[in-house]
């Protein structure tokens, strides 16, 4: 797993130990620019992931996805989410 899966796992850790730091996840979705918001957060939260990592860690994972679903052909299943990590990551905390 590389350091961008470490932070993030470790951040889901920390938001679930703590409600405010949850919550604070959660109402980026209100932000004006909710991945950076989300990334500053998660930055003060002592796991530091910028917004292209994070996007490019969703877009991985989801290829990941596809690729162990039917060989990742056209017929493979839609995903939800696909590769927005960002509301994956936010639904797992809802």
């Amino acid at each position: 797993m590389d350091r961008t899966g470490e932070y993030l796992d470790e951040l889901r850790r920390k938001a679930k130990e703590s409600e405010p730091l949850r919550q604070q996840l959660l109402d980026t979705r209100k932000a004006a620019d909710p991945l950076k918001e989300f990334c500053r957060i998660s930055t003060q939260a002592g796991c530091p992931v910028a917004p292209m990592e994070l996007i490019l860690y969703g877009e991985e994972a989801y290829a990941a996805m596809r690729r162990s679903t039917n060989g990742g052909g056209e017929n493979s299943p839609l995903l939800e989410g696909e590769d927005d990590y960002y509301e994956l990551f936010l639904a797992g905390l809802s």
